[in-house]
């Protein structure tokens, strides 16, 4: 239970829009009291209160301390002197308790058009991702004068993704004079208290590229960059609130329309201006974005196993089968992994947030399984059996009703190689139906579905006979008769 005086404090920090972190780090407070107190009313137990030693001697010791700063250690002693007969403890909680902690007080920071933006990092729980599921992040920056704001969806706070999402923000707002962070990871290597902060070199060669200062804030004071802190809070309490989170690839798009059509064009509540209207007159103290590109790659140095294939993130991804054993230098983008002998390219893969996927590009294997019967028809094999679900069943087939089952499926695979995988899925499934095992079936469907049938030929009428068994209906001669003035059509 805290006292009054602390839940006043946790009260005022909550409307000076502070973050439970920051309320924590003033008040000197674990991060979950201030949680657990942030929107709960303050109400004590109402129990029979029991009398205390203290109790007469009070009102001296408030006395006391509006005439003197005395410590709970100098109030005690003063007690005991004039007769005390308890413990220090009720005296320590009842000198803090009339005596609150002070408050610290923050000045509203100013800011010059296209003078500074403000970056961090949100998080907002899971999202699925094929098969696993990976910690939903987002990237905030915010204008500090104009409070245009930029948001992107990541799947990790990695370095290749903080660079990445720079890169999209300045392209969507501009280049300011400086970025003001927090001591993330990516941005700051230390930072003693009262010291000065030892920036990322990485961050300090990108920050160098597209010309802007680097500006950490201090330990523990995030107030410095309270613009995107409450922007951090905005995107989760507007559009992240009670949405039901769909297909990761679908978020970002929702996103720019969000950004468009709400949080942009809102009314601040500070400036009492739209931020895309400020950002409009701010746009001309902006920097372009530098037109040469960055290399933003994450370089890893990593080893191929006996299989050609490298690990990351818990995924594996093949080399050419040359490579096995060897080391190798992997740039890892956001979207993609590049890996290199020395200087040369190797391997190009699309990077996967999955997880325990073996990616393998078909060609790494071919010198390979050229050497090698036996790879050659296993690998084979393993090309037929990944057609479709239904696979398995038809090898079982040929293997009951053929002789030699592997020669059927390197024709399969090869009319696959031809004509693609959809119509190969087809053809099995329709040769399942009617128990027809052979790879001559198989091409004979698909030959079948390929073939165009001719065009129907136009109505021919070559004999007399037909012109004469034509049935035409009787002529109406009625318009003849209202030429002639014969109504009767006696004419």
């Amino acid at each position: 239970m805290i006292d009054y005086a602390t839940w006043c404090a946790i009260r005022d920090g909550t409307a000076q829009h502070l973050s439970p972190e920051q309320i924590s780090s003033a008040l000197g407070l674990n991060v979950k009291t201030v949680r657990r107190w942030l929107d709960r009313p303050y109400a004590q137990r109402q129990t029979a209160r029991r009398g205390s030693k203290l109790d007469p001697f009070k009102g001296r010791i408030v006395r006391w301390l509006e005439a003197h700063p005395l410590s709970a250690q100098q109030v005690f002693q003063r007690l005991m002197d004039e007769g005390y007969p308890g413990g220090i403890s009720i005296v320590k909680d009842f000198v803090r308790f009339i005596r609150p902690r002070p408050r610290e007080a923050f000045l509203t920071l100013a800011f010059a058009p296209g003078e500074a933006a403000q970056a961090d990092w949100g998080e907002f729980g899971t999202i699925a991702v094929g098969n696993t599921r990976r910690r939903l992040s987002f990237f905030v920056m915010v204008l500090a004068w104009s409070r245009q704001m930029y948001v992107e969806f990541t799947l990790s706070q990695t370095m290749e993704q903080f660079l990445a999402a720079h890169v999209n923000a300045f392209h969507a707002l501009g280049v300011p004079k400086k970025v003001m962070v927090d001591n993330l990871r990516c941005a700051v290597v230390a930072h003693p208290r009262g010291g000065p902060a030892e920036i990322h070199p990485r961050y300090l060669d990108f920050a160098r590229h597209y010309g802007f200062e680097i500006v950490a804030c201090a330990v523990a004071k995030g107030n410095e960059k309270g613009r995107v802190e409450r922007g951090v809070g905005y995107v989760k309490g507007n559009f992240l609130s009670g949405l039901e989170l769909p297909n990761f690839a679908a978020l970002n798009p929702a996103l720019r329309v969000w950004l468009e059509s709400v949080a942009n064009v809102r009314l601040h509540r500070e400036t009492h201006r739209r931020p895309l209207d400020l950002w409009q007159e701010e746009r001309a103290h902006l920097q372009a974005v530098n037109p040469r590109l960055f290399d933003i790659a994450r370089v890893l140095a990593l080893r191929a196993n006996r299989q050609f294939r490298v690990s990351f993130e818990s995924n594996r991804y093949s080399v050419p089968a040359r490579f096995a054993g060897r080391p190798v230098t992997v740039k890892v983008y956001p979207d993609r992994l590049c890996l290199y002998d020395g200087e040369t390219l190797i391997a190009r893969h699309a990077r996967s947030f999955e997880r325990h996927r073996d990616i393998e590009d078909p060609d790494h294997a071919k010198a390979l399984v050229a050497q090698r019967r036996h790879a050659r028809d296993a690998h084979v094999l393993k090309r037929f059996l990944a057609l479709s679900p239904l696979a398995e069943k038809y090898h079982l087939g040929l293997v009951e009703r053929r002789g030699n089952a592997l020669a059927h499926v390197r024709q399969i695979v090869a009319l696959a190689e031809i004509h693609g995988d959809e119509p190969i899925v087809r053809a099995l499934a329709d040769a399942l139906a009617f128990e027809a095992f052979s790879s001559e079936y198989i091409a004979h469907l698909v030959a079948a579905r390929n073939r165009r049938l001719p065009e129907a030929n136009p109505l021919s009428l070559m004999r007399h006979q037909d012109v004469l068994d034509i049935e035409l209906p009787p002529a109406d001669l009625s318009a003849y008769a209202k030429v002639t003035g014969d109504e009767n059509g006696t004419l």
